[in-house]
């Protein structure tokens, strides 16, 4: 809820901001923060899995509707978001994927878990992504920035 309120805090009036979240819980703080700040009325919030909302949008004939997308969720699924995420974006349209560099875990090669693999994995295939321009801002936890081709 965070970065999404974040997004929503900037975004001007006419501005949307769809915000997916699997966590009943967190959901609910979300929305209060959203309302607390003025922006609720920016913010489309749905529960459940990303996947299934980002196809719900692909369905809905969405593609190539939206200016910008932020992914911050499963780093398991962080490959197959970024293409549903690649239909919705529209060309010139910015798609920004944050923890890239897990704490430092991609770059060891002694760290084999599942998520920090799947990672490493991502990483490598965006960086031969020809649909995309990237840049991997090594501040934080790491953020890396797409452009759409």
């Amino acid at each position: 809820g965070y970065s999404s309120l974040a997004v929503a805090l900037v975004l001007p009036d006419s501005g949307f901001l769809v915000a997916c979240e699997r966590d009943a819980n967190s959901l609910e703080v979300a929305l209060r923060y959203y309302k607390e700040a003025g922006v609720l009325h920016k913010v489309c919030p749905l529960h459940g899995l990303a996947k299934d909302a980002l196809n719900s949008l692909l369905l809905n004939g969405e593609a190539g509707s939206y200016d910008f997308a932020f992914i911050d969720a499963d780093k398991k699924m962080y490959g197959e978001y970024f293409e549903l995420l690649l239909q919705l974006v529209r060309v010139g349209g910015l798609i920004v994927i944050d923890n890239v560099l897990w704490h430092g875990k991609i770059a060891d090669p002694l760290v084999t878990d599942s998520k920090t693999m799947a990672l490493r994995e991502f990483n490598t295939a965006l960086l031969e992504d020809h649909r995309v321009d990237t840049s991997m801002v090594p501040i934080g936890d790491g953020m890396t920035i797409c452009r759409k081709r």
